[in-house]
């Protein structure tokens, strides 16, 4: 397994990462025995990166994960996230980013993965109601007491990127980032390459969309997140059927499935990317880990362009009310 670079502060990681949230949520029903068994397979091929935050299952997530890799902690890049407040029926709260619930999120989260230190700590969305200083000045201190290693925020917009980063070095932007999600190409990822900081591509398979495997809202289980999206729904799951038809047949022209198409497609975009496609089945992981063995060639990106080019995906990513905490 080969390793990528996010950031400048000495932050390397297996070039494809592990998203642990639907071991707890949002894709049907949990299976930990699969669940623990795919993060263990992970770590024997080489995949050390793991991603998770405190809003997943409500902290199931991270007590899951710390349970999974409590004997093999010196082998796992550990990053979660906190921000996003629930209540205990799963609802939504509120974005909290000030510097007391900071301090409180980061001692609750290190408690429930049982260990001494965090290395990747993101602000999961921005708080609009706190300044962006107040928050990362409080995440820095954290990194000063040895609480956690490196800083990163989650859909935030460039502006809110310098002004953080102007407080302490930001080593990691995670934003979503596939074929279908392209819309970080415009300025977030130039900013990101002008100030040293990595990117981290999460749902770079869109949400299970670009593996070819769904085909109608019948194929998602009752609870399924993806059901209350705009680009699953109605016409805008027509015409983005269309568009994974056209990938299709790229990839059956290199041998090779969607999935490691569209994966091998974002590890291309740039060694300063990391793509952390979620699984919680081994067959999958397994199947996503070939994408590091297809070979795109100048032609190839060429053509992948043409068919999904920026903004080609019908619907947006999430609904009005979600879309309007990305990107502050």
């Amino acid at each position: 397994m080969k390793k990528r670079k996010l950031g400048n502060q000495g932050l390397m990681v297996s070039e494809l990462g592990l998203g642990c949230m639907g071991m707890s949520e949002s894709y049907g029903n949990r299976d930990e025995q699969e669940s623990i068994a795919t993060i263990h397979r992970s770590l024997d091929l080489g995949v050390n990166f793991f991603d998770t935050a405190d809003a997943y299952g409500l902290g199931h997530n991270e007590e899951f994960i710390g349970q999974a890799i409590r004997d093999r902690r010196d082998q796992v890049t550990l990053a979660t996230k906190f921000g996003i407040v629930r209540g205990k029926d799963g609802s939504f709260l509120d974005i909290n980013g000030s510097p007391e619930y900071v301090r409180s999120a980061c001692e609750a989260s290190l408690r429930r993965l049982g260990v001494e230190v965090i290395d990747l700590y993101y602000q999961h969305r921005v708080d609009p109601n706190t300044p962006i200083e107040e928050t990362v000045g409080a995440m820095a201190d954290l990194v000063r007491e040895g609480k956690v290693r490196f800083l990163g925020l989650s859909e935030a917009a460039p502006q809110t990127v310098r002004r953080a980063h102007a407080i302490h070095p930001i080593t990691a932007l995670q934003n979503e980032y596939s074929l279908w999600s392209r819309d970080v190409e415009k300025e977030i990822l130039p900013t990101c390459r002008e100030l040293g900081i990595g990117l981290v591509a999460f749902s770079p398979l869109g949400r299970g969309f670009l593996t070819s495997q769904i085909k109608n809202l019948d194929d998602l289980p009752e609870d399924d997140l993806r059901l209350r999206l705009p680009r699953f729904q109605g016409e805008n799951l027509q015409r983005n059927l269309e568009l994974v038809q056209r990938i299709e047949a790229i990839a059956q022209e290199k041998a090779c499935r969607p999935a490691q198409l569209a994966l091998a497609w974002v590890l291309a975009q740039g060694d300063d990317i990391v793509p952390i496609p979620g699984t919680k089945r081994r067959t999958f992981l397994e199947e996503n880990l070939g994408a590091l063995e297809v070979e795109l060639t100048a032609h190839d990106l060429q053509r992948i362009n043409e068919v999904a080019p920026l903004g080609v995906a019908a619907g947006m990513r999430y609904p009005d009310t979600l879309m309007r905490m990305v990107n502050l």
